[in-house]
C-alpha cells in the first residue's frame, strides 16, 4: 500500500518545493520507490505551450519523474480557469485530481503530495490541504519560514486544524542569533503540544540568493553580453552612484553582488567590475560603452539594459530578493545537505509507519 506524505506551508517561498525534493531524494537513496504529487498549482505561467507549472517541471526534471506534467499536476488555476469555476462550469476537478493521483501512486512506495500556499488553498474546489489529507489518506509535514517568535502559531494552527494528521513541522530559515531559542525552547514547546520539529533549518545566504535570470525576468531586462552566466546567484544588493574615487572601496564592501546604477555611468561600471560583481544593471535604456561591455564580456558578468529608473530597479529587485526560488542546482544540493545533517528522518520513518529497504550511505 502507498504511503501519501503531504508537504504544506504557511506562506509561499518558505522552502516547501526544497523540501519535497530533499525527501524524495533521501526516500530514493533508501530504497524507496518515490512519486511526486501536485494536485493543484496556483502559480502557472502562460507559454506558448499553454499553462505550467515551474515547480513541476523542475521536480520532474531533478527526480527524473516519467509521468507526464499533466499527471503530476492535473490542474493549474489560470485566471480563465477561475472564471470557468466561478461559473460553476468547471467539470470534475475532483475527479481528474484523483484519478492523477491514482496514476502517480501506482507502484510506489510513497508519494509525495505538494500543498499550496498554505492548508486553506483550494478550498475553491474543494481540495483544500485538509480535503487532501483525507482524499489520499496522507499525513502532513508543514514547512514554516522563521519570520519572529510567533512561528509556533503557525506551527500548531495547522495541528489544531489537521489534527493527527499533521506529524510535524519544519522551520526554515531561522536566523543564527535565533537558532539556540529555536532549538531548545520552540521545538520542545511544540512537541508537547503533539507535533513534532522534525528540522530546523539556518538561514543561509547562498539559499537565500537570488539568480541573475530571475533578476532579468523581474526587471523585464535586456541581456547585453555574458548570457552564459545568468544561472550565477546574487547575494547582496548595490547602488551605484556615488563619486568614482569612492567607488571601488565602496563596492569591495560586499561580495556576489548586481550593481545597480546608470548606464551611462561608465566609471561606475567599470569600479564594480573590478570587484566581486555577479551582474550590473543598468537604468534608463541608456546603453553602455562598448568597451565596458567588451570587459564585461571577457569578465563574464551579465549587463542587464532596463527601463527603469535606478529608485523603482532597486525596489523591484528588493521584492524579488524576497520571492526565494529554489529552481537553481547549486540551491537544491546545499538544500539536502542541510536536511541529511538536520532532519529527523527515523522520527519521519516511524510517523509513517515504513522503513528503509536500502542504505542512504
Amino acid at each position: 500500500m502507498v504511503t501519501a506524505l503531504y508537504v504544506t506551508s504557511t506562506e509561499t517561498f518558505s522552502g516547501k518545493t526544497a523540501v519535497c525534493i530533499g525527501l524524495a531524494r533521501r526516500f530514493l537513496a533508501d530504497g524507496l520507490r518515490v512519486g511526486y504529487f501536485k494536485p493543484l498549482s496556483f502559480t502557472a505561467r502562460q507559454e506558448d505551450c499553454g499553462a505550467v507549472d515551474e515547480d513541476t517541471q523542475v521536480i520532474r526534471r531533478t527526480l527524473g519523474l516519467k509521468e507526464p506534467p499533466e499527471i503530476i499536476c492535473p490542474v493549474l488555476i489560470t485566471p480563465r480557469l477561475m472564471e470557468v469555476i466561478a461559473r460553476g462550469e468547471a467539470g470534475d476537478l475532483i475527479g481528474r485530481i484523483k484519478a492523477a493521483y491514482s496514476k502517480v501512486a501506482e507502484g510506489k512506495d510513497v508519494v509525495i503530495i505538494e500543498g499550496a500556499n498554505n492548508i486553506a488553498s483550494g478550498s475553491l474546489i474543494d481540495m483544500s490541504g485538509l480535503e487532501v489529507l483525507q482524499a489520499f489518506d496522507a499525513k502532513g509535514i508543514v514547512v514554516v519560514r522563521y519570520r519572529d517568535d510567533l512561528v509556533i502559531d503557525h506551527i500548531l494552527i495547522a495541528k489544531r486544524v489537521a489534527g493527527e494528521r499533521a506529524i510535524g513541522a519544519v522551520i526554515n530559515s531561522v536566523p543564527a542569533d535565533r537558532l539556540d531559542f529555536v532549538t531548545r525552547d520552540v521545538a520542545p514547546f511544540c512537541e508537547r503540544r503533539g507535533i513534532k520539529v522534525f528540522a530546523i533549518l539556518p538561514q543561509e545566504r547562498q539559499l537565500m540568493a537570488t539568480s541573475v535570470n530571475d533578476l532579468v525576468e523581474y526587471l523585464g531586462g535586456e541581456v547585453l553580453c555574458a548570457q552564459d552566466r545568468l544561472n550565477e546567484l546574487v547575494e547582496n544588493v548595490m547602488v551605484g552612484a556615488m563619486g568614482v574615487d569612492a567607488a571601488l572601496k565602496y563596492f569591495r564592501r560586499k561580495p556576489n553582488k548586481a550593481v545597480i546604477t546608470g548606464g551611462d555611468r561608465s566609471d561606475l561600471q567599470l569600479a564594480a567590475l573590478e570587484t566581486s560583481t555577479k551582474c550590473l544593471i543598468l537604468t534608463g535604456s541608456l546603453h553602455p560603452n562598448p568597451i565596458v561591455v567588451a570587459r564585461a564580456e571577457e569578465l563574464g558578468v551579465p549587463m542587464i539594459l532596463v527601463r527603469h529608473d535606478t529608485l523603482t530597479a532597486v525596489g523591484i529587485v528588493e521584492r524579488c530578493s524576497g520571492r526565494v526560488r529554489f529552481h537553481d542546482v547549486q540551491k537544491i544540493a546545499r538544500f539536502e545537505e542541510m536536511l541529511q545533517a538536520r532532519f529527523d528522518y527515523q522520527a519521519l520513518y516511524q510517523a509513517l509507519h515504513i522503513a528503509p529497504k536500502g542504505s542512504s550511505k
